[in-house]
């Protein structure tokens, strides 16, 4: 019962944390080109800002923060792309996720979202996510990654190779080489 709330848990902190960041780009529609990430300072981007930060506030109530070193806009491409990512989402229930990522791309006309570099997501209540990359398939509402995964919390630890979540059955799975590590609790 544990395994399933940690895996539900984890889930939805990160389709969460992918669709906001669709969500936040879905400003235009055009075309796209999902093959190719282009290079970091690359002189064809279209528009450029250095030391973004962005904030969400719905009724009153801070929801998300985004900052990133610099955000680079392909128009051709219909992409954003933003350099060392900081996201932090504040739950209803007080609880706060922080997502952070060398390295996104948002595609605009499809909302699909690639993070790649250190993907991390670490929740104020313990629960630790890290792998090299994650991407969210809107259409599909998959989010999903071919690289180890590893998932930490205070009695549990968890590792294998690829990791699939359907957002809308609200499964977990992760694909291959699975390890769980159960911890007792600590005695005073």
């Amino acid at each position: 019962m544990r395994r399933f709330k940690l895996a539900l848990f984890i889930s939805i902190v990160l389709i969460v944390g992918l669709a906001l960041f669709s969500f936040w780009s879905n400003r235009k529609q055009g075309s796209r080109n999902e093959n190719k990430l282009p290079p970091i300072l690359n002189e064809k981007a279209d528009k450029c800002l250095e030391k973004i930060r962005f904030v969400e506030d719905k009724r009153g109530e801070k929801t998300w923060e985004l900052e990133a070193k610099s955000v680079y806009q392909y128009q051709d491409q219909n992409m954003l792309v933003l350099e060392d990512i900081k996201v932090t989402f504040y739950a209803k229930e007080g609880r706060t996720f922080f997502l952070t990522g060398k390295q996104g791309k948002v595609y605009q006309d499809s909302k699909n979202v690639e993070l790649v570099g250190d993907v991390v997501l670490t929740s104020s209540d313990g629960y630790r996510l890290k792998t090299h990359s994650a991407s969210y398939r809107d259409s599909e509402k998959v989010v999903s990654t071919p690289d180890p995964v590893e998932i930490e919390g205070e009695q549990i630890r968890l590792t294998g190779k690829g990791m699939l979540v359907n957002t809308e059955d609200r499964t977990f799975k992760i694909l291959s080489q699975v390890k769980t590590q159960l911890r007792g609790k600590k005695k005073i």
